[in-house]
């Protein structure tokens, strides 16, 4: 369980640490946009995670960023440790400089615990109840399923999940939850999701039907660089739903007798435009850029017919 964090706000004023100082201001002189500063209110909580792997991601209601200021804004980063190599954390953006922009990060504590850094930034005008407010959800590790805490201000109760698979007449081999589309069904052999419409999806199932039962089929969603969910058996949803989080990529692999009589390739395409696969199963399809995933096949063969067209090595991920 997460710990309630130390918080602290204040005002700032920013500027480049190697502008020189302004001059007194003259009531008489005109004003100068290039000397113009932008004051800015800033809470800043120090978050103290305890081992697993945690997604933080804008709560639903939060207000958007202005598109010309971009506030407010959230960044998410270790703290200011002398030997950060040795802080047991990693934090996992879309944007390189740990900007949320609306959508999630993966903080991954291998440590008994660790801390990161969570800054807020608003305009001048705004007020503390204003502020965006984020959830934090654990992925993996005790207490799987338990939110961490925080002010009120930062974070909010995570609600209980949505039912792990939509309830059609006929249940459908492959299900997925695909961006601003929601909950899609489809069948073994045929695309999930569409090439080129650069929709990310945020997470899939597998229930097969025939020789192959979902008992013997299990899987997992990639998460980051190295980062893998939890293997989730078939029938089961992995991944996330409405949260802004984008698997980057899936494994697949038979159990038992299935894995001894049958093969199970997939391949996929990315919101980035490059694809993988076919992927031979036990092993990660993904892209090397990491972009999200946006489409996948997955087909499940005989092992004998496989033998006569074997699908090619895992192709390594090329752009259109």
């Amino acid at each position: 369980m997460a710990r309630t964090p130390r918080s602290r706000e204040q005002r700032v004023t920013e500027t480049p640490a190697n502008a020189p100082a302004a001059p007194p201001a003259d009531a008489d002189a005109p004003s100068s946009g290039s000397n113009r500063m932008a004051e800015l209110r800033v809470s800043a909580h120090i978050m103290t995670l305890e081992r697993g792997l945690f997604c933080v991601f804008p709560a639903p209601g939060s207000p958007s960023p202005d598109p010309a200021s971009g506030l407010p804004g959230v960044r998410i980063t270790r703290t200011p440790s002398r030997d950060q190599a040795d802080d047991g954390v990693s934090i996992s953006t879309f944007r390189p400089d740990g900007w949320l922009e609306s959508t999630a990060a993966l903080v991954n504590v291998t440590a008994p615990s660790a801390q990161i850094l969570v800054s807020i930034y608003q305009s001048a005008q705004a007020t503390a109840a204003s502020a965006p407010r984020l959830q934090v959800l654990r992925l993996s590790g005790e207490d799987a399923e338990a939110p961490a805490t925080a002010p009120p201000q930062a974070l909010a109760p995570v609600a209980a999940p949505p039912p792990v698979a939509p309830e059609p007449t006929e249940a459908p081999e492959i299900f997925a939850h695909i961006q601003r589309t929601g909950d899609v069904g489809g069948a073994l052999g045929q695309p999930m999701g569409t090439p080129g419409s650069q929709m990310w999806i945020e997470g899939f199932g597998l229930a097969p039907r025939g020789p192959v039962q979902p008992a013997d089929i299990e899987y997992q969603g990639v998460l980051g660089r190295g980062w893998l969910s939890p293997w989730v058996e078939g029938g089961k949803f992995c991944g996330s739903r409405g949260m802004a989080l984008p698997l980057l990529g899936m494994k697949i692999r038979l159990k038992g007798e299935a894995a001894e009589k049958f093969d199970c390739t997939y391949s996929a395409t990315f919101v980035d435009g490059s694809k993988a696969g076919p992927t031979p199963m036990g092993e990660a399809c993904e892209s090397e850029s990491l972009a999200a995933l946006e489409s996948f096949r997955i087909d499940i063969t005989p092992r004998v017919a496989a033998t006569r067209a074997r699908p090619r090595p895992a192709a390594r991920a090329t752009r259109r």
